[in-house]
């Protein structure tokens, strides 16, 4: 049984540590959402998040994964705020139609890294 909880106790603290973002001043959110990113299995392409500024404020952006997906960008606190792309026209849901030329400040928050 020691060696059960010895076992859980270091998969823990290997998925904690793996949960963590790459930007020491990204919210607690974005830590979760890696840690469900990771899982679940690799994606094609890979799944990233990025941070962006975006109409004066900061976003982050979850790229879509597949086909006919939108993608979607969050604000600081984790609301989804639009989808930039994807979709069946792939221009997404039409809420933020200029993301991809007003945004700035590109900031790679992680890619998930794992092999295919």
């Amino acid at each position: 049984m020691s060696k059960l909880l010895f076992t859980i106790v270091i998969l823990l603290i290997a998925l904690s540590g793996c949960s963590q973002s790459t930007q020491p001043d990204t919210p607690q959110w974005v830590d979760r959402l890696i840690l469900e990113y990771q899982l679940e299995p690799v994606g094609n392409p890979p799944q990233s998040i990025w941070r962006y500024e975006y109409e004066g404020h900061t976003g982050y952006f979850v790229p879509q994964q597949c086909c006919d997906m939108f993608s979607t960008l969050y604000d600081t606190d984790g609301n989804e705020l639009c989808a930039p792309d994807g979709g069946i026209a792939g221009g997404g849901d039409g809420q933020c139609p200029d993301f991809f030329t007003n945004r700035t400040d590109e900031t790679l928050i992680w890619k998930d890294k794992r092999p295919r």
